[in-house]
Order: C-alpha cells, then structure tokens, then sequence
C-alpha cells in the first residue's frame, strides 16, 4: 500500500454520513441560534430511528413474515427481529407469542444513512407526495405511517409481492413537539406547507 493509498482510505471510526455532516456543520449552529440557547448539549438531536412492519398474514404463512423480514433487513441495512404478540386476543385470532410483525432500530452512521434515503430517495417516490403531516408524540418524537415499502429501491418486487406498510419512528431528544418540529425541519424533512 503506498502512501496515497494510506491517506484515501478512511477506518471506520473516521466515516460520517453526509446528513451527519450536516447536523454538525449547518443544523446545530442554527438550532442554537434560533433557540437562544450556547451549549450544544442543550439543542435537540436524533437518537435513534425505529422501523416497525406488521405482518398479520404471519398467523396462516410463516413464509410472509420471511419476506417481511429480509425487506426490512435491505432496507435498514441492519438484521431485523421477529416481534411477537405479548397477550392473546381472541377476536383478533391472536395467541400469546404468536409472530406479527418485523422491526429494526438504527442509531449511529446506519440512522444518518437511512434517513438521508429515506429524504432523498424514498420520499420522492411515494405516489401523490405532498409532504408529511408532523405527526409528533407531545415529546417531540416523530411518527409517520407510510402505506407501501416499495418506495424503498432496495426492494425486488418479484421476491415480495405483497406490499407492507411499515411505521417509522424518529426518536430525538427535544422536550416537545415546538423542538422536534424544529430539528426534523432543519434535517430536510418534507413537511406539508402550512395553508396561509
């Protein structure tokens, strides 16, 4: 390996994310300004992305809940885990343990990734897409709901037939909704333009 070579490739610990980047650089500072506040500690930042898929066919074919799964794992980039049901509902033909559903959380470089796909590449194929409700949890968590995972290119339709429609949860530390708002703005997240 010669010196070039040395000074090019980058360890681990060295990479960021291009949206990592961008928090650091260009978001913090404008938090801090906007919020009036100096410590970086005390403006809010993302801690980590969780990603949920139901799957209710689970109950009759074990082989859908496969599926789900291995999409999931494409799309996060990162192993997904069964989740199973913690009580039995009779009306909803559930028994306790019972699989249901997929989900993976991401924190670190794999968070910052996801999210600058899901922005970038995702978003702009959802059908008709005029921007999220935010839809946040009154501590400034954001919940969106999307109908199909195939907006997500890592997806082979000819594998999944089946679409599945996955919750996505940004968890951030900001005490309320009013910061939330805030950081997920500044990170790029298209939001529906407010009627004036």
């Amino acid at each position: 390996m010669t010196k070039e070579t040395k000074k090019t490739t980058k360890t681990a610990s060295e990479y960021q994310p291009t949206l990592q980047k961008l928090y650091k650089e260009k978001v913090l500072p404008a938090l801090l300004k906007e919020m009036g506040v100096k410590s970086p500690m005390a403006a809010p930042k993302l801690e980590k992305i969780v990603i949920n898929i139901g799957v209710k066919e689970a109950r009759e074919d074990i082989k859908a809940l496969d599926v789900a799964k291995d999409d999931l794992t494409a799309i996060a980039g990162q192993a997904s885990q069964v989740r199973r049901a913690k009580k039995s509902i009779s009306n909803f033909k559930l028994r306790e343990g019972m699989p249901i559903g997929v989900r993976v959380t991401l924190r670190g470089a794999r968070m910052f990734e996801f999210m600058e796909r899901f922005i970038n590449i995702a978003c702009p194929r959802i059908r008709d897409f005029q921007g999220f409700n935010p839809s946040f949890d009154g501590r400034g968590n954001l919940n969106l709901g999307i109908k199909e995972h195939y907006i997500f290119p890592e997806i082979d339709v000819e594998k999944s037939p089946k679409a599945y429609g996955m919750n996505i949860t940004f968890v951030t530390s900001a005490k309320n909704d009013k910061d939330g708002t805030l950081l997920m703005q500044y990170m790029g997240m298209p939001f529906k333009k407010s009627a004036k």
